[in-house]
C-alpha cells in the first residue's frame, strides 16, 4: 500500500508539472491534458468560478492577454498528498501580469489542486487559485 501511495505522488507531481511548464509554453492542448471534463475552477480575477472543461479552457484567453513574455508561472511549496484515488496538491505560485493601468506586477498566489483517478488516470477534477484578502 505504501508503496502504491509514493507511486501515485510521483504520478501527480509528474501531471502537476507538466501542467505548469505547458502554461509556460503557452500550450492550450498541455493545459487540457488530464483535466476532467466536468472539472471546477475558482479563480482570482472574475468569472470568480467556472464549470467545465470549455469554460475552465476559456479562462486561459484572458490570463495570456495580461501576462508578461516570457510567461512566469512558477511554485514554490509544493506539497502532494495521495490516497488511493483522491489526491490534493498546494502550492504557492508566482506570476507577472500587466494590469490595464500600468507596469508588470508580481502576483503570488495560492492554489490547490484536486484529482480523482478513474479507470486507471489522474484526471483533475478541482482546481482553486486564490490571494489573501487585503481588507
Amino acid at each position: 500500500m505504501a508503496r502504491e501511495l509514493a507511486n501515485n505522488e510521483s504520478v501527480i507531481r509528474e501531471i502537476f508539472d507538466k501542467w505548469a511548464a505547458a502554461v509556460r509554453a503557452q500550450d492550450i492542448d498541455g493545459i487540457r491534458a488530464n483535466h476532467s471534463p466536468d472539472m471546477l475552477m475558482f479563480d482570482v480575477p472574475p468569472p470568480l468560478f467556472s464549470r467545465g472543461l470549455d469554460a475552465y479552457m476559456e479562462t486561459w484567453n484572458l490570463f495570456y492577454k495580461c501576462q508578461v513574455r516570457p510567461i512566469v508561472f512558477n511554485f514554490d511549496d509544493v506539497k502532494i498528498s495521495a490516497g488511493e484515488d483522491v489526491a490534493f496538491v498546494t502550492a504557492i505560485g508566482r506570476c507577472v501580469y500587466i494590469p490595464p493601468d500600468g507596469g508588470p506586477t508580481k502576483l503570488q498566489f495560492r492554489l490547490t489542486v484536486g484529482l480523482r483517478e478513474q479507470d486507471g488516470n489522474w484526471q483533475i477534477v478541482h482546481e482553486h487559485h486564490s490571494v489573501p484578502a487585503e481588507e
